[in-house]
């Protein structure tokens, strides 16, 4: 029996193969057999391409040192920044510690200009508004600023607030929304109203939100647009408890 394995291929189809020359000598070099490296087989390629390498690297040798100069700035400076950022988040957040206390407290006119010895959250907001802890300072002045009716104020540190978190964020939104109607500014109200309720839209907060839109319009004389704030509550909301509002107001409407 013939220890031949088995290749697939029909005497025909070799046939139809080209063929190598082997020579019969082992250690003799193949003829017509491509070169996996034909630069490791010729040293002289292998020379003259490395000569044109090192010319290179000589003619361009300003440019690569300014090329690696610039990485290497870019990567400390990154680094550096880094490091100087996190160092004024922390001195804010030890900053506002006790100002936060007096807000929670209800002292709002310590916790916004400070006590003396504490710097107040607007100094925190003023000084360190590019962190993290000097944002939320933006967000407490704020709030603060709306109890004690300083209205504008108020808008501007909120405007200056931004937060990841959908909640906190539509909550901001919506304490804007309370600032434009104590302006008088019903339509830019109901605008930010709609913003909360949309922002990371919800059934425990968006109703609430959609209520306050529905009402800035129709002080604002848009019926159609409040009875759409309320269409809103009833068809997307209906287990809210503002469902029994809405539909209350919005039969008035349609008298």
């Amino acid at each position: 029996m013939s220890k031949i394995p088995y290749t697939g291929k029909s005497q025909q189809a070799r046939q139809g193969q080209t063929t190598q020359n082997v020579p019969a000598d082992p250690l003799a070099p193949a003829e017509n057999l491509p070169s996996e490296n034909p630069l490791l087989e010729d040293p002289d390629a292998l020379a003259a391409r490395l000569v044109e390498s090192e010319n290179f690297v000589r003619n361009n040798r300003n440019l690569l040192l300014g090329l690696l100069a610039l990485v290497v700035l870019a990567v400390v400076g990154a680094f550096g920044f880094y490091t100087w950022r996190n160092s004024q988040d922390a001195k804010a957040q030890a900053s506002m510690f006790r100002a936060v206390n007096y807000w929670e407290a209800d002292s709002l006119n310590k916790a916004v200009k400070g006590d003396g010895k504490a710097p107040g959250l607007t100094t925190v907001a003023n000084e360190y508004g590019n962190t993290k802890a000097g944002n939320l300072a933006n967000f407490y002045a704020g709030v603060a600023a709306l109890k004690q009716s300083k209205y504008k104020e108020a808008l501007d540190y909120l405007e200056d607030f931004s937060s990841d978190d959908y909640l906190v964020q539509s909550r901001a939104y919506a304490l804007m929304g309370d600032a434009q109607m104590e302006m008088n500014k019903p339509k830019e109200a109901a605008d930010l109203y709609a913003k909360a309720a949309v922002h990371n839209a919800n059934e425990y907060f968006s109703p609430g939100y959609l209520l306050k839109e529905a009402t800035a319009r129709e002080v604002a004389g848009d019926t159609e647009g409040a009875i759409k704030a309320y269409d809103r509550i009833i068809n997307e909301y209906p287990t809210a408890q503002e469902v029994a509002e809405a539909r209350q107001y919005k039969a008035k409407l349609e008298k």
